[in-house]
């Protein structure tokens, strides 16, 4: 086997788009898995439309979460996407970094399931926001490495990397102040994760001289 460069693998290198291959499969994988927590109501044989649309309305949260996590999920692909985009190469510790972060998107379909099933139930609200919290830290995590390791395509200024950093980190300081939200009103607790949505445009305000080509978030 031939010894791996130093400086790590390149773009246009074949385990370079390995790794990228496999991230695209896990996020395809997780947010197909998000629908098998909604199970199809059984009924009697001669159930009529009443029965039916009662059935479908105690599938409503289980329906609600899993619009929630698929735009969750698809957020995080979009975002992972844009990262790897910023990258000239990929070292192993990246490589790695990128497993862990790839573990708790794979797992995120399991708190979906709870939050569907128990929603009224705070717990299960802090469960899916600690998930959810614990994978926009690690974009950030991955993304220090790279700036750090010499990693990115471009060299970014200290002003970008730090608006950039706290962009990453804007999802978790919403869902962490969910968490105590929760066990008074699960509703306005999940809720409050929207609020990631005015203040995304609102940064945009800060946003440094450069940050256009910088387009992780």
């Amino acid at each position: 086997m031939a010894e791996r460069p130093r400086s790590g693998y390149p773009r246009d290198s074949v385990e370079f788009n390995r790794v990228l291959a496999f991230s695209d499969g896990v996020f395809a994988i997780a947010m197909t898995l998000l629908v098998v927590g909604i199970v199809v109501p059984k009924l009697t044989d001669g159930s009529d439309v009443g029965e039916l649309a009662d059935a479908l309305n105690d599938l409503t949260s289980n329906l609600v979460s899993f619009f929630i996590s698929f735009a969750v999920i698809g957020r995080y692909w979009l975002a992972h996407h844009e990262f790897f985009g910023l990258l000239g190469r990929i070292d192993q510790s990246a490589i790695s970094l990128n497993l862990v972060y790839l573990a708790f998107i794979a797992f995120l379909p399991f708190p979906t399931a709870l939050l569907g099933n128990y929603f009224e139930n705070p717990l299960s609200i802090v469960i899916y926001a600690a998930a959810v919290s614990t994978i926009s830290t690690l974009e950030v995590v991955a993304f220090r490495h790279a700036y750090r390791a010499g990693l990115l395509q471009k060299p970014i200024s200290p002003e970008v990397y730090r608006w950039g950093v706290l962009n990453s980190l804007s999802p978790v300081g919403f869902f962490i102040l969910s968490m105590p939200i929760a066990f008074l009103n699960t509703t306005i607790a999940a809720l409050s994760w929207f609020l990631v949505i005015p203040w995304a445009t609102f940064i945009q305000r800060w946003k440094p001289e450069g940050a256009d080509e910088l387009t992780l978030r």
